[in-house]
């Protein structure tokens, strides 16, 4: 089975490098196929913050790398360098392809870049991009667990963070299910957790999961959430579903391990909605 580790907001530049060293140990301990970046990976941008953060990518030593730019990862201060080339350092060091794709036999993962030069936190889906994912998934082999990256969350659990939420992220969320979608990870706002996005939207055709990531490194916190990464492990079919497993991994400031303090089986099959945040 595909084993894929999802790291978020390092925000290199404001890095703990105990916690760096702890995660390094950590994707040796694991061997993941396959890294996902679910954006923010510096701070402001910078050159040497984006070489500091390949550096730490690199150390990883996981075979497949997908990363994705957040709103963190274009120029703030440099008014120019946003509006014309905002992903210019970005592309110097991680390629040119902002919206990267990865598969196997049993996994399908589909990145897709919600940053906006003309948006200073917020992120947005386009059309576009909605349909082009959702044709993606429809073409799925039946075993692939078929997961979707964004920066910013299609689903938020505290009323204060509503105003993070991904535009967009409505119709995309019903493109994608219809589609076949089982996860959709994000980051963002530095607080990992998992929503049943089946119990959020009445009459959604197929069972899917928000899963957010916290900060993997940064000391940028929230209050109450440690640094933080998931671990996803696809698990076959059951009854005929998909079903997949997410492992929330927290940094341990006393062992200085990153430690496994839960694991979710999604198999779940449910319509019945729930408030949306």
């Amino acid at each position: 089975m595909t084993t894929l580790l999802q790291v978020s907001d390092t925000h290199f530049g404001t890095e703990r490098v105990p916690v760096v060293d702890a995660l390094v140990r950590l994707s040796k301990a694991l061997s993941p196929d396959v890294l996902v970046l679910s954006g923010d990976i510096t701070q402001r941008a910078r050159p040497a913050q984006f070489a500091a953060a390949r550096a730490f990518v690199d150390r990883l030593r996981v075979p497949h790398k997908l990363v994705l730019p957040g709103n963190h990862d274009i120029p703030l201060f440099n008014l120019p360098a946003r509006l014309f080339a905002p992903f210019a350092n970005h592309c110097k060091v991680f390629g040119d392809n902002l919206e990267p794709t990865f598969e196997t036999d049993d996994l399908l993962i589909i990145t897709v870049n919600t940053t906006r030069r003309l948006r200073h936190e917020n992120g947005a889906v386009s059309a576009a991009q909605i349909e082009r994912v959702a044709k993606r998934l429809e073409h799925a082999g039946r075993e692939q667990v078929r997961v979707v990256v964004t920066h910013q969350p299609v689903a938020v659990t505290k009323p204060e963070d509503r105003k993070n939420l991904l535009k967009g992220h409505r119709a995309a969320v019903l493109a994608w299910s219809e589609a076949g979608a089982d996860l959709v990870l994000g980051g963002h706002i530095h607080l990992p957790f998992i929503v049943p996005l089946h119990r959020r939207y009445d009459g959604l055709p197929h069972t899917v999961w928000a899963v957010q990531a916290g900060t993997a490194v940064s000391a940028r916190l929230r209050r109450g959430a440690s640094n933080s990464v998931n671990v996803i492990r696809p698990a076959g079919l059951a009854h005929g579903r998909r079903t997949v497993t997410v492992e929330r991994w927290d940094f341990d400031d006393k062992t200085l391990r990153f430690e496994c303090v839960s694991t979710e089986d999604l198999n779940e099959f449910s319509t019945a909605p729930v408030p949306l945040q």
